[in-house]
């Protein structure tokens, strides 16, 4: 896997992940959703950087003009509800991209620390040959991304994958390391060693889809 992890290096992107942690600025949920958003659209535009180009040729009101244009086709597949403010801003650089989303939570059977991911909702284009851009604001165990896969390849293999994240956890991106292909970028903006026992990131944030859209039931 190749890991392009942004809290390695200064930029802009260290004020968004600084305000989304802070637990002060994250009670404004329009503004959490909007700095996950401006991170998705950073992201976006790094990953528009690895595609396939071509040259094409613009006509303009006084003559022509070549430029490079992907050639790529993209499917952006979204895991609900927290990945929304994400999807939203790479979907803002990737305008012509297809959309899949998929619905997955932690159920805990026997009402202690383990849980399983399941996996409902699901809606999807065809991904043969397509570029397959996964995004999850919060990788913890690794467990969610590794079900959207299964579920995934009913629909065909993509060209190559891109996982967008975040905030992850060190185990979480070693065990997306193990179950991925080797061609897979992963893309993520800050990693954290600590999982607590429940599997939630330390320090983190919170929950993401809590902070972006109100407590659920």
């Amino acid at each position: 896997m190749i890991i392009h992890q942004f809290d390695q290096t200064n930029s802009i992107l260290n004020t968004f992940i600084a305000e989304i942690r802070d637990v002060e600025i994250q009670k404004d949920a329009m503004r959490f959703r909007r700095n996950i958003e401006r991170i998705g659209e950073v992201m976006a535009y790094e990953v528009s950087k690895t595609l396939d180009y071509k040259t094409a040729v613009v006509t303009t009101p006084l003559g022509t003009k070549k430029t490079s244009l992907s050639q790529d086709k993209l499917v952006l597949c979204s895991v609900l509800r927290a990945g929304l403010p994400l999807h939203h801003g790479i979907l803002n650089y990737f305008d012509g991209a297809e959309n899949a989303f998929i619905s997955a939570y932690r159920y805990h059977a026997n009402n202690d620390d383990d849980f399983e991911v399941v996996v409902k909702y699901f809606a999807a284009p065809p991904l043969d040959g397509k570029i397959l851009v996964l995004t999850d604001p919060m990788l913890a165990t690794g467990k969610t991304l590794e079900n959207v896969l299964k579920a995934l390849k009913s629909h065909g293999t993509p060209k190559q994958i891109h996982i967008i994240s975040v905030i992850g956890s060190r185990a979480g991106v070693e065990k997306v390391e193990r179950d991925f292909p080797s061609n897979t970028h992963l893309w993520i903006a800050a990693v954290d060693d600590t999982l607590s026992s429940k599997g939630y990131i330390i320090p983190g944030l919170g929950d993401a889809g809590d902070l972006s859209y109100g407590i659920k039931l």
